[in-house]
């Protein structure tokens, strides 16, 4: 069975983009795609007691009445992402795919992740989520949760979908970014797309080594990759090349040489994930 594409879908202005670029990766994979939708915790009416000291009967009524309000809510709330799930649906489908299923879950949204990736080949998500539409200095929360839960590579959506015709690699010579590569060499995804691997840092003879071994891997599997070294500090020199060159997609590994990998992001990679105006895959 193929493996599928998992695009969580939140009903903020990223959504949208979310669902044209898992259809571009449908398109050019065969995958289907399955919409998901979480009900999380923030979701779930909130239990407050209104009822104050009042006589016996009263409170009764009250407390009914409160009951009724919050199975209201979770039915309007439930209603809700049905509908975000069937506008995403109609995105997907308007874009030429076929095979696409949607899913409504209640929880949190890492184990939602857990439970199903499995099956996945990669999983998108917008950068920033409903509450943080225009935070800009801002990444959802749930972007890093998964991003450190995720053993399958996340696609970090931009606020607007472009066609993709050419991909940046971040290479610094670590265990993540040979997994970029070797995802690269082994996609149909990145088939016919131009792809540079560059690496920041100085022009040491293990820094050529390894981009000449990622060249190497990459033309095994037909693709022919140009390779550079540029100085500076990767977060800033690789922004500069994606905004001068015009790169529509940047690949990199979660985590470079940190000793706090297993913690938080790594500092170029949130840097770049924040910064950039175009999809970011990571992976770890």
């Amino acid at each position: 069975m193929s493996k599928k594409i998992i695009a969580l879908v939140d009903g903020s202005i990223y959504s949208e983009s979310v669902c044209h670029h898992a259809a571009w990766i449908a398109t050019r994979t065969e995958a289907p795609v399955e919409l998901i939708h979480v009900l999380g915790r923030r979701d779930a009416p909130e239990k407050q007691d209104l009822s104050g000291a009042i006589r016996l009967g009263a409170r009764t009524q009250l407390m009914e009445e409160l009951a009724d309000l919050d199975a209201q809510r979770a039915k309007l709330v439930s209603h809700r992402g049905r509908a975000i799930l069937e506008d995403a649906r109609t995105i997907v489908d308007q874009d030429g795919v076929t095979d696409i299923t949607t899913r409504l879950r209640h929880g949190d949204v890492v184990e939602a992740i857990s439970e199903i990736e499995e099956d996945a080949r990669v999983i998108l998500i917008g950068k920033r989520g409903e509450a943080a539409d225009f935070a800009k200095g801002h990444l959802g929360s749930n972007l890093e949760r998964i991003v450190r839960a995720a053993n399958r590579p996340v696609f970090v959506a931009s606020r607007a979908f472009q066609p993709i015709t050419s991909v940046l690699v971040a290479y610094d010579g670590g265990s993540s970014s040979m997994k970029a590569v070797d995802h690269i060499a082994r996609s149909s995804l990145f088939a016919g797309l131009g792809v540079t691997v560059v690496t920041v840092g100085s022009e040491t003879p293990a820094i050529k080594k390894g981009l000449a071994d990622a060249q190497a891997l990459l033309k095994a599997a037909g693709i022919e990759a140009e390779t550079r070294i540029v100085s500076g500090q990767p977060e800033t020199e690789l922004g500069k090349l994606v905004e001068q060159e015009g790169f529509g997609m940047v690949v990199m590994g979660a985590y470079g040489h940190s000793r706090i990998r297993s913690l938080v992001i790594g500092s170029t990679t949130t840097e770049m994930v924040r910064s950039c105006k175009v999809p970011v895959v990571l992976l770890r």
